[in-house]
């Protein structure tokens, strides 16, 4: 893991460097605050229920963007070949990549905390939802962030990664709202599969083992998928 965590540092600070970053967290705060303090003051309500319903479609976009560059890019240039001769192992540079991601979310996060601490100045907030709320958006940005690693894992080209991470997300976030598409016999199967159901549970405060176990397995499988890839460029 201490392999791993190297990994982590390296990957983070490299997406640091790069102008893009910047840009991607512009545009999420952006569009983030726009949509939080039009609707907060039409509803005069002092929650964060507009922005979290907001933020599963939003990580759809924003993260196959962070995501694209972690695989796509080493596998055009070769450098992924150099890694293969480093002492570390294929899991730990997928977990080290893995765990950047997340800390990249994480990190674009924080600004935004600046809303509940504004919304409590104005009203009284109810806490729960609120830290339900942030809990299940580092679940969901793990389990966004696994499938856009996969995405990049399978091709060079970091546009394609985009596009089918982005693909992978949106259809994980809209799956639940498009029910009527199917038999009634397996609704409520194809509607587990929905993240954005998953994402809104826990964002009331509402802590259930089922929505955890689908965002873990989420992210289990993209992780083991990613690693399937990779080892077969090996």
């Amino acid at each position: 893991m201490t392999q791993a965590f190297i990994i982590l540092k390296k990957e983070f600070k490299d997406f640091f460097i790069s102008p893009a970053a910047y840009i991607v967290i512009s545009v999420f705060l952006i569009v983030t605050g726009w949509f939080f303090f039009t609707t907060f003051f039409l509803n005069n309500q002092a929650d964060l229920r507009n922005f979290f319903s907001l933020l599963p479609i939003i990580f759809s976009f924003l993260i196959p963007a962070i995501t694209m560059k972690l695989f796509a890019e080493e596998i055009n240039i070769g450098s992924y070949e150099m890694l293969f001769t480093l002492p570390v192992t294929l899991k730990d540079i997928v977990i080290g990549k893995f765990l950047s991601g997340v800390a990249i979310i994480s990190f674009i996060l924080v600004p935004t905390l600046l809303y509940p601490i504004l919304i409590s100045f104005l009203g009284e907030l109810d806490t729960g939802p609120v830290i339900g709320g942030y809990f299940g958006a580092i679940l969901m940005g793990g389990a966004f962030t696994a499938a856009g690693l996969f995405a990049s894992a399978i091709t060079h080209n970091q546009i394609v990664a985009y596009i089918v991470g982005m693909s992978v997300c949106f259809f994980l976030t809209i799956i639940d709202k498009m029910l009527f598409f199917f038999p009634q016999s397996i609704v409520k199967t194809v509607g587990y599969l929905g993240s954005d159901y998953h994402f809104q549970n826990i964002s009331k405060g509402i802590i259930d083992s089922r929505d955890l176990l689908y965002f873990l397995s989420i992210i289990f499988i993209g992780l083991y998928a990613t690693y399937l890839a990779m080892e077969e460029k090996k």
